[in-house]
């Protein structure tokens, strides 16, 4: 498989924050080509936050090819965010975009009442956007930055979570975007590594919390993945060598995380709660 993939060294790059997929080198898969529905989500509707690229847009291009419609909710990217719409509906599927800053909890609020809107119902919520950047010192970390880290990162989960329940019906599938840095914090990371912890503490008190409405809360956990995030937020050296620590020694791709999220929102993970699924190239996740 890593004969498949493109291995580090990638070109050295650094793109301005939050990145757009057409100007990383190269340009990450997720799944346009490959992934192949076999209408295992057919008739759900789903929300994925950070929709619009990375992992989210490989994620909302499977879902549309298992029979979902989707939400797609993203911060400023609107080219992205069209692209992933068009392939969503190329599918067969509707597609909602919503853009705007999940910081702010009427825009989360705003994002559900969209899908209620649009769908009628939320059987899946994808909780995936997500905020970083690497810093060598505490003293490099503002309070803004840190704040967004969190509210990006912890407080948007919460309100759309929040916000979604009430509009899940049993059977519903809540699937939180956490990291490997959750089990083997970077000290480089330090603020998002910490909100990537509260992710799998928090989808685990919420597996347990909700079971009685026969809904179910479950993390993935991805290693290193090639997506926008990491050329907007990792020096241009650091990139260069991106995944090449893991034992598969290369950076996974989006489309390799979406099989992942269309197991835990169908019905066959019926039984899956409190899990986190580890998607790491070879890093064990205790």
């Amino acid at each position: 498989m890593s004969e498949q993939r493109p291995n580090p060294p990638f070109p050295e790059q650094q793109l301005e924050w939050p990145g757009a997929t057409r100007d990383m080198q190269p340009v990450p898969d997720h799944g346009e080509t490959s992934y192949k529905g076999s209408g295992r989500l057919t008739g759900k509707a789903a929300i994925i936050t950070g929709g619009d690229s990375g992992i989210g847009r490989a994620v909302a291009i499977a879902y549309a090819r298992e029979g979902a419609d989707v939400l797609i909710s993203y911060y400023n990217e609107h080219d992205d965010a069209k692209e992933t719409a068009r392939l969503v509906e190329e599918a067969g599927r509707k597609a909602v975009l919503v853009s705007g800053d999940l910081v702010e909890a009427r825009h989360c609020q705003e994002v559900v009442d969209k899908a209620v809107e649009a769908f009628g119902k939320i059987d899946i919520v994808v909780n995936n956007a997500a905020f970083q950047m690497t810093r060598e010192s505490l003293d490099e970390i503002d309070d803004d930055e840190f704040d967004r880290t969190m509210k990006t990162n912890i407080y948007a989960m919460f309100r759309i979570c929040k916000g979604a329940v009430p509009h899940m019906p049993a059977g519903g599938s809540i699937i939180h975007t956490a990291s490997v840095n959750a089990d083997q914090p970077k000290p480089k990371l330090i603020a998002y590594s910490a909100t990537k912890a509260a992710i799998v503490n928090f989808s685990g008190s919420l597996a347990a919390l909700l079971a009685e409405k026969g809904i179910r809360s479950n993390v993935v956990a991805p290693g290193p993945i090639w997506t926008p995030l990491i050329p907007s937020t990792m020096p241009p050296e650091q990139v260069k060598e991106f995944g090449s620590q893991v034992p598969l020694q290369r950076a996974g791709q989006p489309a390799e995380l979406a099989p992942s999220y269309v197991m835990l929102a169908s019905d066959e993970a019926s039984y899956i709660s409190g899990a986190t699924v580890a998607v790491t190239g070879g890093v064990a996740v205790i």
